[in-house]
């Protein structure tokens, strides 16, 4: 592939997602890993463990920041104490970047701590893109937003998620996580070929990807963080990896967590098939 003109950061190469199950072996000794996911909302605190587990693991690691209520879907006021606290958790981790989801979480200042669906359609897109760039505003640096497991569809909805997410990325400046998993689970729902999503995804907008595991319920398929990454997904991850090149990946195992060596040995295999992936005969 030709290397496009990039608005993204160099890859920092392979990373997992940080869970309190591991603190002992990160805090043990050194870990094959280049980088670690921490999920904000669990280090917004005044001080305790997560905190002083985080500064120790931090020291041995490059960091990156991916929150769960930001809410940018939401076409209500943002949660400016909620900004306020994540600005303040960056300062401490000097994140490489901050991440969060295509979704709105809650109402009239209530926090469902659920990634809520919405329309993609006109009127949503220009709620989002302002959103965004309030958020980078404050910041003071490009945000990433993830695209959602997908269960159902709005009759307002005139475009595709990945055409959504495109002209979001493009109009508000900002960058994308690309969930492999949840492409997969969304296309499964909803019948889409999850190649067309990747095609149609802009090159220069993909900082980091996301791997994982779900549950197959037969007619329907659950994005659950529970399992390994299976066969299908690994596939779909070879060919992101050919159409936008070195990318930023990590393992994300939220429930029924192995030992480390387990999540380690999946690591193992994104490196491998993204290297296979990235060889000329294969590009």
């Amino acid at each position: 592939m030709t290397e496009p003109d990039r608005k993204t950061a160099p890859s920092p190469g392979f990373g997992l997602g940080l869970r309190p199950d591991h603190y002992p072996d990160f805090l043990r000794e050194p870990q094959p890993v280049d980088w670690l996911e921490i999920i904000s909302e669990n280090y917004m605190v005044p001080g305790g463990k997560p905190l002083a587990m985080l500064d120790a693991i931090r020291a041995d690691y490059p960091m990156v920041m991916h929150g769960v209520s930001l809410s940018i879907g939401s076409d209500e006021p943002l949660d400016m104490d909620y900004l306020a606290a994540l600005k303040a958790l960056e300062r401490r981790v000097e994140p490489l970047w901050i991440s969060d989801h295509l979704c709105w979480t809650g109402i009239n200042a209530h926090n469902t701590h659920d990634l809520l669906p919405l329309p993609y359609d006109a009127p949503a897109l220009d709620c989002v893109v302002e959103n965004i760039g309030r958020v980078q505003d404050y910041l003071g640096r490009r945000i990433l937003i993830e695209n959602p497991s997908s269960y159902v569809t709005f009759r307002s909805s005139d475009r595709s998620e990945w055409e959504f997410l495109a002209e979001m990325a493009g109009r508000a400046d900002c960058l994308l996580l690309l969930d492999v998993n949840n492409i997969y689970v969304s296309a499964r729902n909803h019948g889409f070929d999850p190649e067309d999503y990747l095609a149609g995804l802009p090159v220069d907008r993909i900082q980091q990807i996301h791997l994982a595991g779900h549950s197959d319920m037969g007619d329907y398929v659950i994005d659950t963080h529970d399992a390994d990454v299976c066969d299908a997904v690994w596939g779909l991850y070879a060919s992101a990896i050919r159409r936008f090149g070195s990318v930023a990946t990590m393992i994300e195992r939220d429930d029924a967590i192995p030992p480390l060596a387990d999540v380690l040995a999946e690591l193992d295999r994104a490196r491998a098939l993204a290297a296979r992936a990235l060889e000329p005969e294969h590009a």
